[in-house]
Order: structure tokens, then C-alpha cells, then sequence
């Protein structure tokens, strides 16, 4: 199993996670293993001789091509993910992180795992002391999912669960949920008490009439502070004398809908005051 990322050594060793970056975009990662070998049509290295290396080195294949030697960052993970589903793009998971507040220590659960790039990007930020939940329903995409998480020394932050979240959610005291499902209004009864107080209820839906349904159930429900947004993002090419925006662009993937779960008004409350 790979080691964790982000190592506080100056060199790659066997066991690390590594990306290599060559030209016109082509990359690879991998993890470091004694006696296999990196084949590419660019040419072939060793990984003991990749071993030992300092990162940001040059490190040229039997044909004498080169690649940078890099310690993959979690955009690098993500563009790598073997994928049999449509899977969430980074300008939509960073959002989606930073709105949920995840970070070290989180407990996090979804539904939708996919083939696994928010499971990653979550295991990711939440680290050793946090835990994703994760809920799929479709047993192929449930195992391509584990095995990307593997791939990348993260699966031990994730309980995956090959499970129907229509059949209820088992947790409790969850700190924040994300919905990657196409009807998400059927299920915020199960959402709500699965939350802790103030929890972040995050949605990502394609059309505008899904979101329109989601909305109803989610005022039916109590949750306020609803925002809905969709993200953008365009590149440009990186000359200094000719800079402009890429010929295209990644433009509208979804809509993300965040809320909060609030408390209810009991009975002895009133809801306004008296002058």
C-alpha cells in the first residue's frame, strides 16, 4: 500500500506515490515497488532508479525522454482516476469542500460514490483522525471505487458500503453529507437526523427542475440557508506574449445546492414577538 501522501522527505522512495509529469501534458502515477519497471512508449525506468531521486528532479527513460518527478497533488489523483461513471470535476469538489467546511478530523458520508474522486477528495482532507462514509448501491462501481482509494493509500479513511441509502442511514452525529443521486428530495427524511446540529447538507444536480424539487423538500424539512450555485472554469495559454483563453472550456457540470439543518420552533416558542 502506497504511503501517505504529502511525504516530509526531500526524495521519492519505494513505497511513495509518485507523478510524473512529461511533455504536451502526458502524465503518470504510480506507486514506487521493488523490482518493477515504468513502461511507457516514451521509454522505460526502473522504480528503485526513480528511488532516491529528489522531487522536482529530471528523470529520463531508456530512450531518453525526461520526466519531472512530482508528489502528487490531489488534482493529480483526481484527473488519474479510472472512472465508469461521470465523476465530479475539481473546480466542483474544491467548492464543495470548502463550503462543508472538511478538513482534519471530519466525519463525512455520501451517496453516489461513483467511481470514486469526491471519496478521494474527501478521504483526502479529512485525514487520519476524520472517516468518510460512503454509500453505493451499484456493486461495480462500489468496487472500482475501493480499488482507486487503494491505489492511492486512502481507502483506510473510508467505510465503503455497498448499500442503498433508501434502506436508511445507520450513522449518526455526521458532520457534514453530500447527495450525488438524481433524486435527493426522497431522501432528506433520512438526512436530517443522520446530521449533527448545524450540519452542511451538500447536492449536485444537472437540470433545473431537479433542483426546483430538491428546494420543496428542503424548506418541508426545516433545512434554511439554501444557496445554489454552479461553478465555472476556463484556462488560458501560459505565453507571455500571446496570452488568451483556452479554445475551450469547462463550463456548466452541475448545480450544487448547500443548506443547513437548523432546529425546529417548539410549541411553547413563538415565532415572533409581541410589541
Amino acid at each position: 500500500m502506497p504511503t501517505a501522501l504529502r511525504q516530509e522527505s526531500l526524495y521519492a522512495k519505494i513505497g511513495d506515490l509518485v507523478h510524473l509529469l512529461g511533455q504536451k501534458d502526458t502524465h503518470f502515477v504510480f506507486t514506487l515497488e521493488p523490482g518493477i519497471t515504468f513502461q511507457t512508449h516514451l521509454g522505460m525506468i526502473p522504480h528503485e532508479e526513480i528511488a532516491g531521486q529528489p522531487w522536482g528532479s529530471r528523470v529520463r527513460t531508456h530512450l531518453g525522454n525526461t520526466f519531472i518527478l512530482l508528489q502528487p497533488q490531489l488534482d493529480d489523483l483526481l484527473r488519474d482516476i479510472p472512472r465508469q461513471t461521470q465523476i465530479m470535476y475539481p473546480k466542483d469538489i474544491g467548492y464543495v469542500l470548502v463550503t462543508m467546511g472538511v478538513g482534519p478530523g471530519s466525519i463525512v458520508l455520501e451517496a453516489g460514490t461513483g467511481s470514486g474522486a469526491l471519496t478521494t477528495a474527501l478521504a483526502y482532507m479529512v485525514g487520519d483522525t476524520g472517516k468518510v462514509i460512503s454509500y453505493e448501491r451499484n456493486l461495480k462501481f462500489h468496487n472500482i471505487a475501493r480499488q482507486n482509494l487503494e491505489r492511492f493509500g486512502l481507502s483506510h479513511r473510508v467505510v465503503f458500503k455497498n448499500q442503498d441509502i433508501a434502506d436508511g442511514i445507520e450513522e449518526e452525529y455526521i458532520h457534514s453529507i453530500f447527495l450525488d443521486l438524481p433524486n435527493p428530495e426522497d431522501y432528506i427524511h433520512l438526512v436530517r437526523p443522520a446530521l449533527i446540529p448545524g450540519g452542511t447538507l451538500g447536492c449536485l444536480l444537472p437540470t433545473t427542475n431537479q433542483v426546483s424539487n430538491l428546494i420543496t423538500a428542503l424548506k418541508r424539512h426545516n433545512f434554511e440557508n439554501i444557496e445554489i450555485s454552479e461553478m465555472m472554469h476556463r484556462y488560458y495559454k501560459p505565453s507571455a506574449t500571446r496570452l488568451r483563453p483556452e479554445d475551450r472550456m469547462v463550463g456548466h457540470t452541475g448545480f450544487l445546492i448547500f443548506t443547513r439543518k437548523v432546529g425546529l420552533y417548539s410549541e411553547s416558542t413563538p415565532t415572533t414577538s409581541t410589541p
